[in-house]
């Protein structure tokens, strides 16, 4: 509701008469001060709010555009006007933006399930987590339990499980996956490739460093299995190799020997916990470990695909750093060299926030719709209750509404594209029409000016959709279903005008234009006296049942209340 506010406010300020008077006024940098507010506010609360920020960004250039037209105005002034809603719409905005942010990281805090979305650095400031003010052993060495954690945004951790792949996916040896929270299965143990935990385990045994260009193995902690990989096909990504958890006890073949390298730094360096980034190459195929980002089925619990990519291309994907570090032998630092920068914090959140809105997909039995189910009405989204015994509500668009708005949108062209012909024409409006209009120019501003920023704010609102890969519901075409409203409304006022100044006297005219608008106004009421108990609530028979009090308004098949 706070959104489709804001948009609306947003939409009054662009439109208000208060903007094209008296510029650099008081008043005039008040109302477009307040756009900028609304703009920072409505994209606050949901990212979505980007497309009406496009719409007043059109309508901005547009309007400078004009400006750059009027012959009276100096160059000096030309430029005022561009500074002005430059501060005012787009730094204001900013600003804002940055601010609600900043309020947000300081008042939340704590630690949570999602902890794993955010990299290593992010999880340090978050109290509660287990990397807020701990201190880990500072370089990685042989016998050392580690948890290794994916630079690509929700990248994961390294993890593995007792399932096995199913049969006719690769090999069927025990998955290796990335794995977005904490768990114990994240825990895997740094080895030599000839070494066994008898030797790693003696607290009498000297301490050996891990070192870029070394030839590791990585034995998962409560499998005993190793990381390993070989030339058959990952599950997702065809191109890549497979990774799996092979052996018995740690004893395995060849096929589990990493070359570990951290990312610009000589041969021999020591690798740092948390800030080396390193790449794991497969010393027999020549792969890089890599997270691919694609969710595995069921079968994989849903969690990310891990692969062995032959193509050694650097990218996020194919790096990893080291978080949890336990080794007994070795002295501890504290995590306060990892702080982060404020930037740094908003950038990786919004990075994380972007992501995983675009990876969502529905759940077992859950209602979802395409974009071309909106406009029509053809299906609601039930909320709660499936049987007669239960409260059921059903979120569902008024149809008298969403049907009149769907036909509006038909007339409106036809009546934009009439305007346009008319007045290229030079055609004058008969006095009875001057007297609802004023004049020509008002109802070009009405019309093809007003009309044309509602429709486009319409499609800006309706048609990223069709390109979204994410799991869609009704809801997400509420702020598009707003700008339909106003279009209806434009459009039926001016041919309540229109057929209003046909009848003479003007009193006539003014009452036949009255009343089309109240039993507009009437049948939308009754309507939403009709379709009341799908938002209220209802109980007994489905409307299927032809004893449902809610049976006659089944309108299509489609609609499941």
């Amino acid at each position: 509701v706070l959104f489709m506010l804001l948009i609306a406010a947003v939409i009054y300020l662009l439109t208000c008469s208060c903007l094209s008077c008296r510029p650099f006024s008081a008043s005039w940098w008040f109302w477009l001060s307040l756009t900028g507010v609304n703009l920072a506010g409505a994209t606050g609360v949901k990212f979505v709010g980007l497309f009406v920020v496009l719409l007043v960004g059109l309508n901005t250039i547009c309007d400078l555009w004009d400006l750059l037209g009027n012959l009276s105005l100096s160059l000096v002034m030309l430029w005022k006007h561009l500074l002005a809603r430059v501060l005012c719409l787009i730094l204001l905005p900013l600003a804002l933006y940055t601010a609600i942010f900043a309020v947000h990281f300081t008042v939340l805090n704590k630690s949570g399930p999602g902890d794993g979305f955010f990299s290593s650095a992010f999880q340090s400031q978050l109290i509660g987590n287990n990397l807020h003010n701990v201190s880990v052993p500072e370089h990685l060495a042989y016998g050392s339990v580690v948890t290794m954690k994916n630079l690509r945004m929700a990248g994961g951790y390294l993890h593995s499980h007792w399932h096995l792949y199913p049969e006719g996916i690769g090999a069927r040896q025990q998955q290796v996956t990335a794995y977005l929270h904490k768990d114990l299965n994240n825990l895997w143990i740094i080895k030599k490739p000839d070494s066994d935990a008898a030797d790693l385990s003696d607290p009498l045994s000297p301490v050996e460093f891990v070192r870029h260009g070394d030839i590791i193995r990585l034995e998962h902690k409560e499998t005993s299995r190793n990381l390993h990989s070989h030339q058959h096909e990952a599950p997702l990504t065809r191109k890549h190799f497979q990774v799996t958890g092979y052996g018995i006890n740690g004893s395995g073949d060849s096929n589990d020997f990493w070359r570990i390298e951290v990312v610009g730094r000589k041969p021999g360096k020591l690798i740092k916990v948390l800030r080396s980034h390193v790449r794991l190459t497969h010393v027999a195929t020549g792969c890089v470990l890599g997270s691919s980002g694609k969710t595995l089925p069921k079968w994989g619990w849903e969690q990310v695909e891990v692969t062995c990519t032959p193509y050694l291309k650097e990218t996020p994907n194919s790096l990893w750093n080291f978080e949890d570090h336990i080794n007994p032998k070795l002295p501890n630092i504290s995590l306060d060299v990892l702080k982060p920068s404020f930037a740094e914090i908003l950038l990786e959140s919004h990075m994380v926030m972007i992501r995983g809105n675009s990876g969502l997909k529905p759940k077992d039995n859950e209602v979802t719709s395409k974009p071309w189910h909106w406009p029509i009405n053809y299906q609601g989204l039930r909320f709660s209750g499936v049987n007669e015994t239960d409260y059921r509500v059903y979120l569902l668009g008024n149809p008298v509404i969403w049907w009149l708005n769907l036909v509006t949108i038909g007339l409106y062209l036809l009546m934009a594209v009439s305007t346009a012909v008319t007045l290229k024409r030079g055609v004058q409006l008969s006095p009875e029409l001057k007297d609802l209009f004023i004049c020509v120019p008002e109802l070009s501003r009405i019309v093809l000016r007003g009309g044309g920023q509602i429709t486009l704010g319409w499609l800006l609102h309706y048609l990223p959709f069709f390109m979204m890969g994410r799991v869609l519901y009704f809801h997400h075409y509420f702020p598009a279903m707003l700008f339909s409203s106003m279009l209806t409304g434009i459009t039926w006022d001016t041919l309540l005008k229109f057929c209003a100044g046909f009848l003479s006297p003007s009193t006539t005219a003014r009452k036949v234009y009255g009343g089309g608008f109240l039993t507009l106004i009437l049948l939308i009421v009754y309507s939403f006296y009709l379709f009341h108990p799908l938002s209220y609530g209802m109980i007994g028979p489905m409307a299927s049942d032809p004893s449902s009090p809610m049976a006659g308004l089944r309108w299509m098949d489609s609609w499941e209340f």
